[in-house]
């Protein structure tokens, strides 16, 4: 288990704030590696790579959104990467939206994350990445489509 990753992403993924507090942008952009990209989870969606774009996606995000809240339901990794299987919430137009997604974070020697790629979910994940989602994520028995 990546214990020190896990930490890490837990930081990274409350920095995003809450139904109080708007997202820490430098704090979320301090944690991706200079070159550390973010993979959109609509199919083949867009890659956001560099500190500086990050930066721009962020804050046009948070155009159209008043909070963000990240939910970790389950957690999984090793020495380089985690999984998160995640249930988010988010303001907009005076409404809480939920948004159930599976992210997969890559992290550097210094905990920096390399890559943060989004599912829609499990059978996503699997049919984007071509690997078996049970192997990927430790769970005992494979997850039936």
């Amino acid at each position: 288990m990546g214990h020190k990753q896990e930490q890490a992403v837990r930081e990274f993924l409350d920095a995003w704030g809450d139904e109080t507090r708007r997202p820490d942008v430098e704090k979320i952009v301090s944690m991706f590696a200079p070159d550390g990209y973010w993979e959109l989870y609509v199919p083949h969606g867009p890659v956001i790579r560099g500190r500086e774009s990050l930066r721009r996606e962020i804050q046009r995000q948070l155009g159209y959104t008043e909070w963000a809240r990240c939910g970790i339901e389950r957690m999984w990794s090793d020495e380089r990467s985690v999984v998160t299987e995640r249930l988010d919430h988010f303001g907009r137009n005076g409404r809480t939206v939920r948004h159930a997604l599976m992210a997969v974070f890559d992290l550097d020697d210094q905990t920096l994350i390399t890559a943060w790629r989004e599912y829609f979910d499990l059978h996503d994940l699997s049919r984007q990445t071509g690997t078996d989602p049970a192997r990927l994520c430790g769970l005992e028995q494979p997850v039936e489509a």
